[in-house]
């Protein structure tokens, strides 16, 4: 940092700190909204870093019902996850668009399958040079734990139903043939629907988006070449392009979902932070990382996702 031992060095308290915003303030009645949408897209309530249907539904309604508020810049920063929470949000943005709310999208590392199926009907899409969007496709899973409950565990089940599908989908067994081709033809008919959103909301032939979908992922710059995207920018540029496309010199800018008190912030951060890395170090990393991934594809068994099939990150 090229500090030397005699320098100045300046310091904020934590009081101010807190205090320090870099929202826009002004005496302006008028407002546009700075939706932070961050995590995986759940259907229902979601936690703190989730992306849930209920908590976006109800927060998006709000925004649409407020006449102060002029636009809606949604900062998106998701690889996906539930297709059905991923429609509802969709439509809330939708509404809003037919409310006479413009609707901006500032995409950040991700805006992935789920992500940009959220995204793909805003008025003005704008990317970094490196995100990772796209991945246009839907998948399930069911597994089977049959064997493993039977040679690791020796548990076995036996199944007794009302009909061929009273249980169905089960991780106690394996799929019949039937089954592959109901769970197949709903992940088709919700791709198909997937396409008929991105082709809508940026009006072009749905064979065209197609040809660059089935799960196909894309740089920032290239989806601009591609038409996913409309500009290469940031945050800050999609807020002026926001303000500018309602004719607002003077706005607040409002930030959802609403910012939690210090006190609220550490209490909650910490408290999961405590229990996740004691398990982390029982664990161990890969098995600690391994088990949270168990524990969601547990919940989500049997439900067509848009989401980004793997994980990773940037170094």
């Amino acid at each position: 940092m090229k500090i030397k031992e005699d320098d100045k060095i300046n310091f904020v308290t934590l009081a101010n700190y807190s205090k320090a915003t870099s929202l826009k303030s002004s005496f302006s009645k008028d407002k546009i909204a700075l939706v932070v949408a961050d995590g995986d897209i759940v259907y229902g309530k979601g936690s703190p870093d989730q992306i849930g249907s209920d908590d976006y539904l109800s927060l998006l309604r709000k925004i649409r019902l407020d006449k102060s508020i002029k636009a809606i810049v949604l900062r998106v920063n998701s690889p996906g996850g539930s297709s059905f929470a991923s429609e509802i949000i969709w439509r809330e943005l939708e509404l809003s668009k037919k409310a006479g709310k413009k609707v901006i999208v500032s995409m950040g590392n991700v805006a992935a399958s789920g992500g940009y199926y959220i995204s793909c009907n805003a008025d003005k899409i704008f990317a970094e040079p490196n995100t990772i969007t796209g991945s246009i496709g839907v998948f399930s899973i069911v597994p089977d734990f049959s064997t493993f409950f039977k040679n690791k565990l020796g548990i076995t089940f036996d199944r007794i139903s009302t009909s061929p599908y009273a249980d169905a989908p089960s991780v106690t067994r394996a799929m019949t043939e039937n089954e592959k081709k109901i769970i197949q033809g709903e992940v088709d008919n919700i791709y198909q629907d997937f396409l008929g959103r991105v082709a809508d909301g940026r009006h072009m032939k749905i064979a065209d988006v197609d040809s660059i979908a089935q799960g196909r992922v894309w740089t920032g710059a290239r989806a601009l070449k591609i038409g996913l995207v409309d500009s290469i920018g940031g945050l800050e540029d999609a807020i002026k392009f926001a303000a500018k496309s309602v004719d607002l010199k003077e706005y607040k800018l409002k930030k959802y979902p609403e910012p939690e008190s210090m006190i609220e912030y550490f209490i909650n951060k910490y408290s999961g932070e405590f229990v996740s890395t004691k398990m982390e170090k029982e664990l161990g990393v890969e098995d600690f990382q391994l088990l949270k991934r168990i524990k969601q594809i547990k919940s989500e068994t049997g439900e067509v996702k848009a989401r980004l099939p793997f994980e990773f990150s940037i170094r």
